[in-house]
């Protein structure tokens, strides 16, 4: 079979999605690299190996998740021990949440997954508690939104009541995250087709960049970046053990 040929079914999307990963297609064109020549196939390579799947896509805003529970955590501590807690940083905390997990993220779940496996007759109960743990997140970050100013922190009774909130919060995300990441994030390439399992990652590509533009997810990150240097929680090293 001619050089050229070779290159192209390797680069073909239906083998990429199918199973070859990005750092397959990167390995494999990299060795045909001399013979195919064609910039437009080079350019080809290039836009496959940025594009991201649908799970990496969900998996890594649950980083996000998690990253702000961590801030909700801290957050605790501080009530807890009485040490000043800005209420910017919960406010803006919650903010991440609504936007980009609750009305963007947990959308795509509830309108593009959910339903899919629902059609598909499998983990039916799953979805089921996630949906009604999404309702639950809202309204519980709709109550956090309310408690996070100056005036209520500083309130005894309000304090309390936004520190059993926050630990609701991360109590049941914590699991909540861990069971799509292990189990219905991975089980989504066994009911759909290759071809409409990356149509549907072009789909979360395109909603992310309506609504928070160009390098959407990497200006959450420093927002939430932002909120944990002002914690004093950014530095990763502080959290390895002395022992």
């Amino acid at each position: 079979m001619p050089v050229n040929r070779t290159c192209d079914r390797l680069l073909d999307r239906r083998l990429f999605v199918a199973g070859l990963g990005v750092a397959g297609v990167g390995a494999w064109t990299s060795a045909c690299a001399g013979g195919c020549g064609d910039k437009d196939s080079q350019a080809h390579e290039q836009q496959e190996q940025q594009e991201v799947t649908p799970s990496e896509d969900l998996m890594r805003e649950h980083g996000v998740l998690k990253r702000v529970l961590l801030v909700y955590d801290e957050a605790v501590r501080r009530i807890d021990a009485r040490e000043d807690l800005p209420p910017d940083t919960v406010a803006d905390s919650a903010d991440i949440i609504r936007t980009f997990i609750e009305d963007y993220h947990e959308k795509l779940e509830e309108d593009s997954l959910f339903p899919r496996f629902e059609k598909a007759g499998k983990l039916t109960h799953l979805t089921k508690v996630l949906r009604e743990q999404h309702q639950a997140g809202r309204r519980v970050t709709d109550r956090i939104r309310h408690l996070a100013t100056a005036q209520t922190i500083q309130t005894p009774e309000f304090a309390v009541e936004l520190r059993t909130l926050l630990q609701q919060f991360t109590r049941m995300y914590a699991p909540h995250e861990a069971r799509e990441d292990t189990v219905l994030f991975p089980a989504l390439r066994t009911i759909v087709s290759g071809e409409e399992y990356a149509a549907l990652g072009e789909d979360f590509e395109k909603k992310e960049h309506q609504l928070f533009g160009d390098d959407g997810f990497e200006k959450i990150v420093d927002r939430v970046a932002g909120i944990e240097n002002r914690l004093g929680i950014y530095d990763l090293a502080q959290f390895t053990p002395k022992t």
